[in-house]
């Protein structure tokens, strides 16, 4: 007995160990701004990221009893971390947070529905919004049949962005 009880504790540490020190998601195609897209922000481009829900329960002090976007970091190209993403604009509608930055790449890295961590490359042009969906079911009214193939994808379809250009980063 004590055999059996010394095999189960051993299998599942390892299977614990396994799941804390693994990889931390998957990393999904470069997404980039919309052929359509413009941010007036003099020469900055902007990025909004629809990130999963929290995972909280309403309580008392919860502005309406809404849902919040989960926060997300923004890391340099090389993976340093440049900006902690709190994803709550305060308003009652449900925003996220819209944050100025230069043109160039980066990596988000944000929780997405269904998928847990998810690392986004992603691409901000000189005055572009670029904008990510990880939250589930968005809707993309700007994106024709005939573009269907620009659009970077989770695993089960859901459209994320617009897959990134050479030329997203410059075009103003």
């Amino acid at each position: 007995m004590k055999t059996y009880h010394t095999v189960v504790l051993l299998t599942a540490a390892t299977l614990w160990s396994g799941c804390a020190f693994g990889p931390r998601g998957m990393v999904l195609d470069p997404v980039g701004p919309s052929p359509s897209s413009v941010a007036e922000n003099n020469g900055e481009g902007s990025l909004i990221v629809y990130t999963a829900y929290e995972v909280v329960g309403p309580g008392v002090g919860d502005y309406e009893h809404r849902r919040h976007y989960s926060d997300y970091k923004i890391d340099s190209e090389d993976g340093k971390l440049l900006q902690a993403v709190h994803n709550d604009v305060g308003t009652s509608l449900k925003e996220a947070a819209r944050v100025k930055l230069p043109a160039g790449r980066y990596r988000v890295v944000a929780n997405a529905n269904g998928y847990g961590t998810v690392t986004v490359p992603v691409v901000v042009g000189s005055n572009r919004l670029t904008v990510v969906h990880l939250e589930g079911g968005a809707s993309w009214p700007d994106m024709a049949a005939d573009n269907q193939a620009s659009a970077v994808r989770l695993p089960d379809g859901e459209i994320v962005g617009w897959r990134a250009s050479a030329v997203s980063e410059h075009t103003p």
